[in-house]
């Protein structure tokens, strides 16, 4: 398979890492930190069983998705990161039509599940292997499919865990959450500064 590669914040002469990721949220994450990155979406099939441990399964597919880049390029630093959602000990990832998007935020609607997000920073050159996990609460409000009906004419939900994101139309669905709002997102970005500036990969 060719690898689908483009740069990011092109006017610095050099990106610092990787990362495994096609996810625009993540991007722009990255971009608020102003990291000189280049992407690679790791090929790989992810972890995505329902009754998973989430922590566990979150950590896995994000170290997974960094070894499948970091083992073609072992002489970069390489970022992977993955994210889902926890409800009544189930995980719900993407969603894979719209009736299931629907059925996902029925089910949430007036409760509080957690997101769970891991970034994992390999370096094979060096041998480096560092995977970090965070956890954050989020509750909705109660609503009715006419609610769910306004919210997908502004969000695409089929590309996010759980069939939303909290950067669209969190008035509509949103009541509060606890933890890191970057987290919910798809990266946490203090963890990942911290880690990015520990080896160096801020520019």
């Amino acid at each position: 398979m060719l690898e689908k590669t483009w740069e990011c914040r092109v006017f610095m002469a050099k990106y610092s890492f990787i990362l495994a990721s096609g996810s625009p949220r993540r991007k722009d994450l990255l971009n608020r930190l102003g990291a000189s990155f280049k992407i690679i979406p790791a090929d790989v099939e992810e972890i995505g069983n329902e009754d998973a441990d989430p922590e566990w399964m979150v950590r896995e597919n994000a170290e997974m998705k960094a070894r499948w880049v970091a083992d073609k390029h072992p002489e970069e630093y390489v970022l992977g990161s993955d994210t889902t959602v926890h409800l009544d000990g189930r995980i719900l990832n993407k969603p894979v039509d719209m009736n299931e998007a629907r059925s996902m935020l029925q089910r949430m609607s007036g409760r509080t599940h957690f997101v769970y997000t891991a970034f994992s920073i390999q370096h094979v050159k060096s041998g480096l292997l560092e995977t970090e996990g965070v956890r954050s609460e989020v509750t909705f409000k109660s609503f009715d499919d006419a609610t769910i009906d306004s919210y997908f004419l502004i969000v695409n939900p089929l590309d996010k865990a759980g069939a939303y994101g909290i950067q669209e139309g969190m008035d509509l669905i949103i009541d509060s959450f606890k933890g890191s709002h970057s987290n919910i997102m798809g990266l946490p970005l203090d963890e990942t500064k911290a880690a990015l500036e520990r080896h160096k990969l801020l520019l």
